[in-house]
């Protein structure tokens, strides 16, 4: 549930110190925090909206369903994402409108999606505090002057198609397929632990608004290009596994072979969690920049949202990521040794 009176939340690091420290802005009933929002907005001549780094569905999803249902009530608004949408997403409306770059100024800036500022990337650069945070992760620092965070939801795109309503703008058949998309992906299709009636009954209610769940369900999650089903082949075939923890790595040589377009895993983690055995799964992806992105799957109830924010990353229980410093070889060894200790935990817990 969302917090509404005042918190602080605070990070350790591995020597004890505060890495991180944030206030979220107090409330004392929802309807305060509504009042709040829909007063920076109406107040706003114009609007930038942006998500974070490498994209996933729910990230572009909620950047478009919020930003199509501000531009039908009459605000200009600019959606951004450093590295553009992914093609999979290309038949939603509002795909064609996505910026790599914003074109500023700005007097109200909406992150959607985004745990923290870094992982928006060079978006925000030289700009004001974003004014208006609304994400589902459990390691969001409440970054912005008003942070609408739900860790319970299933998706950001779910908080939106709860509280647009509530907030006096439309589900529209425009911003519909966004927010169902954004949902569909980030359950992994009606299947992570945090699915609830609620979400059903929230996606029946989009469905309604036009939303085509079948074909969105499709393009978003069965459907693969070639190059993407290619580079699959190159992690699975180094594909190992250890006392219920599997783990490959993808590398730049071999994303180019595969002629795959993206700087990702084209959901791969996806595949190795189904594993049977596969209490964790991590994958490892090489960056141009001497970085490795590394995602992490868990099942059973295991935690890997702590060992991704150890790294500087974060994310959910279940699913979490980081983008690490170093070579592919270190960064891995480091992962593992990190992780290897989550299962035992894990086990003995259970």
């Amino acid at each position: 549930m969302i917090e509404w009176g005042n918190t602080t939340l605070s990070i350790e690091g591995e020597n004890g110190q505060v890495e991180a420290q944030a206030s979220k802005t107090a409330f004392a009933k929802p309807e305060d925090l509504y009042q709040e929002i829909r007063q920076g907005i109406n107040q706003a001549s114009r609007i930038l909206i942006c998500s974070h780094i490498r994209p996933d569905g729910d990230a572009v999803g909620s950047m478009l369903g919020l930003g199509l249902a501000l531009q039908e009530a009459g605000k200009e608004v600019q959606m951004v994402l450093e590295d553009g949408a992914p093609k999979i997403f290309k038949s939603l409306p509002g795909y064609k409108s996505i910026l790599r770059r914003p074109v500023g100024p700005f007097d109200f800036i909406i992150v959607v999606d985004c745990s923290d500022l870094p992982r928006v990337g060079k978006v925000l650069d030289g700009l004001a505090q974003p004014d208006l945070n609304i994400d589902h992760h459990i390691t969001n620092l409440n970054f912005a002057k008003i942070n609408l965070v739900d860790p319970s939801a299933a998706a950001t795109s779910a908080i939106l198609a709860e509280h647009l309503p509530k907030l006096g703008f439309a589900l529209t058949n425009n911003v519909a397929p966004a927010l169902l998309t954004g949902v569909v992906c980030d359950t992994i299709g009606f299947r992570t632990s945090n699915m609830t009636s609620k979400v059903l009954r929230l996606a029946a209610d989009l469905m309604d608004c036009g939303a085509n769940l079948p074909e969105l369900y499709q393009k978003a999650l069965v459907q693969r290009s070639y190059q993407s089903t290619r580079y699959w082949g190159s992690g699975l075939i180094k594909l190992q596994r250890e006392n219920g923890l599997v783990w490959t790595s993808l590398t730049l040589k071999e994303r180019g072979a595969a002629m795959y377009p993206g700087s990702d895993d084209a959901d791969l983690i996806n595949v190795m969690s189904s594993i049977d055995d596969a209490e964790v799964a991590v994958i490892f992806i090489e960056q141009k920049d001497n970085r490795v992105k590394v995602s992490w799957r868990s099942q059973n109830g295991i935690d890997v949202s702590q060992i991704a924010l150890k790294f500087g990353g974060g994310g959910h229980p279940a699913a979490s990521g980081a983008d690490i410093p170093g070579d592919m070889a270190t960064v891995q060894t480091n992962v593992l040794e990190a992780t290897r200790p989550l299962l035992l935990n894990g086990r003995s817990k259970s």
